[in-house]
């Protein structure tokens, strides 16, 4: 009201007109203030304050402003090849840049089938597995840089994902624990028990179970089959195996190939050498996204008599490929002392890359001379 406000007139002047100008211009600043303060969301403290009311919210920060720290983080720490955040090892150049273990191998197996020096993608220097070091600390930060679970959709830290995925998360892909019997069943973790309790598998006859179980009969002894094979290889009384070793060579042709050769070695009281090549000496390799290796072995010594042997190829004691095993069999003699190329057994073209990048190719070979 006025009269709760005193205005002090200023000396020679008329004290009833400028009172109330000057408390109609005071009234104003103070709503104006007032508004000021409520847009804001901050409240007045006064004992005519309501003190039921709730304070009024604070301004949202607009989305994604929370997450611009990590974003600024993955475009650090990302590869410079890929431009994803490395799920395993991170390697660096002499100047720093990262390289995810995937994307720098596949760099160094490029180089090797291109007779070229492998580079940094970023600043052009140097780089093999001599030069290059793994990254710890932006292993460690990628770690615990948070990401999305693929089933329910929820952030965790990237150590602690594939937990989460494979045993916590209750929206994970699972399948029936009848599947034994041919329940094709496959759902959401939380739903297995309500399916379990309704599954029909269980309540079939026999004869409709001996029809599935049939099938999974038929892998179980193909497996089965090759583990027999090598344990009755075992039993021959004539075994060899050594430690081979690749290195890499170039044909002459006008447009040259790699290819790999072992120094030669005796097994059995024979003289041996075993080739490689490439994707099975494909023009370019270095263009193609599928890569394979193919190997033979050759008996360099004079032989009496045909000479029957079975063969396979394993991975050597400090190699991480993986090979699984396979046996081949020939008759060598003076005439067919060369068996054709054959696969070397790896599983994927991520495993060829890993042989590709190394500076030789470390193998251990079973020879087993079949008596007559």
């Amino acid at each position: 009201m006025i009269s709760d406000v005193g205005v002090a007139a200023a000396p020679g002047s008329s004290s009833a007109g400028l009172g109330v100008g000057a408390v109609g211009a005071a009234a104003e600043a103070v709503a104006g203030v007032a508004a000021m303060q409520d847009e804001v969301g901050i409240r007045r403290e006064g004992p005519e304050s309501d003190t039921d009311e709730p304070p009024k919210k604070r301004l949202k920060i607009p989305e994604g402003e929370s997450g611009k720290l990590e974003e600024r983080l993955y475009s650090v720490l990302c590869c410079t090849v890929c431009l994803d955040l490395p799920k395993a090892s991170v390697y660096q150049c002499t100047n720093g840049h990262l390289m995810c273990a995937g994307c720098f191998i596949h760099l160094l197996a490029d180089s090797r089938l291109k007779e070229e020096q492998a580079t940094c993608p970023t600043c052009r220097c140097e780089i093999s597995k001599n030069l290059c070091c793994r990254n710890l600390a932006v292993e460690k930060a990628v770690s615990e840089l948070p990401t999305e679970c693929t089933f329910c959709l929820k952030q965790f830290p990237r150590s602690s994902l594939e937990r989460h995925q494979t045993e916590e998360c209750q929206d994970r892909v699972t399948q029936c624990k009848y599947k034994r019997i041919g329940c094709p069943w496959q759902g959401p973790f939380h739903e297995l028990p309500a399916h379990e309790l309704e599954c029909c598998h269980p309540t079939k006859t026999g004869t409709e179970l001996m029809g599935m179980l049939g099938e999974m009969d038929q892998d179980h002894r193909r497996d089965m089959q090759l583990y027999n094979s090598i344990f009755g290889l075992l039993c021959y009384e004539k075994i060899g195996f050594t430690e081979v070793q690749f290195r890499p060579y170039r044909t002459d042709d006008f447009i040259t190939r790699l290819y790999y050769e072992t120094p030669r070695f005796t097994v059995l009281n024979q003289t041996w050498v075993l080739k490689a090549r490439v994707n099975d000496s494909e023009r370019n390799p270095n263009l193609s996204c599928k890569r394979t290796l193919s190997f033979q072995l050759i008996l360099k010594s004079k032989v009496n008599s045909t000479l029957e042997c079975s063969f396979l190829l394993l991975k050597g004691p400090y190699e991480d490929v993986r090979i699984t095993p396979v046996i081949y069999h020939h008759f060598f003699s003076n005439d067919t002392n060369e068996t054709d190329y054959v696969p070397l057994p790896i599983s994927d073209s991520v495993e060829c890359n890993k042989l590709l990048a190394a500076k030789n190719i470390n193998l251990r070979l079973f020879i087993f001379q079949v008596q007559k």
